[in-house]
């Protein structure tokens, strides 16, 4: 595991499940699926960050875990086969009237966007293919990053290059008469593929020009 220590914050465990689920939280009755405690790890290091309460049941109940070691071990299994890059996390262990839960404390990732990997077998043909999502969270739900805030990850790697051009200021003014645009309707209006078109807008949501707005499983630009 790339890192594994005591939680340095103050941390109230009863205060915790009694706020719910949420962004930055999930409750686990147990964990026996390395893929799926991976899609919620991808999820939170991809966004704001957030902890895992596993042994708490869906309804509040404190339910416990009946071995830290095997939890670990499917967690560790996840970070091996199921997310690429490896986020940082922490995990310490709370006790509630002799019950184990087993805290995982995932921060807000500087090396976005982490990767779910996870092997299916398509129903028709019985072949076995590699799938490759980037997850968000939202709300309490982990959902499918839209390749444009994928791009918008990939692109805060790199510095910021943009020539504010003629094509840049008509779509400035389309955005005052329209007030959003997607990056295929604005490679459309541009006469440019629409790599080109979601380069330029992902270029201005980092110069602070445009904002990325997601709805649903896709997204919209509007004027910042």
């Amino acid at each position: 595991m790339p890192f594994i220590r005591p939680e340095s914050a103050p941390f109230c465990l009863l205060e915790a499940i009694a706020q719910g689920e949420g962004l930055r939280t999930e409750f686990k009755r147990l964990i026996h699926s390395p893929a799926k405690i991976a899609r919620s790890m991808v999820a939170f290091a991809n966004t704001s960050g957030g902890r895992i309460l596993v042994g708490v049941d869906d309804d509040r109940r404190i339910v416990g875990i009946s071995s830290e070691k095997e939890t670990l071990e499917v967690i560790d299994e996840a970070l091996r086969l199921h997310i690429e890059p490896k986020p940082l996390f922490e995990v310490h262990v709370e006790e509630f009237k002799r019950r184990m839960v087993l805290i995982v404390n995932i921060p807000e990732s500087n090396t976005k966007p982490h990767v779910h990997v996870e092997e299916s077998r398509c129903g028709q043909t019985g072949k076995r293919a590699v799938e490759r999502r980037v997850y968000i969270r939202e709300g309490s739900h982990n959902r499918a990053a839209s390749e444009d805030l994928i791009a918008l990850f990939h692109s805060r790697k790199e510095p910021v290059r943009l020539s504010f051009t003629d094509r840049e200021r008509r779509l400035i003014s389309y955005l005052v008469e329209n007030s959003r645009i997607t990056a295929a309707e604005f490679a459309d209006h541009a006469g440019i593929p629409l790599s080109e078109a979601r380069r330029i807008l992902v270029s201005l949501v980092r110069t602070g020009t445009v904002r990325l707005l997601t709805e649903g499983a896709g997204s919209v630009y509007a004027l910042a």
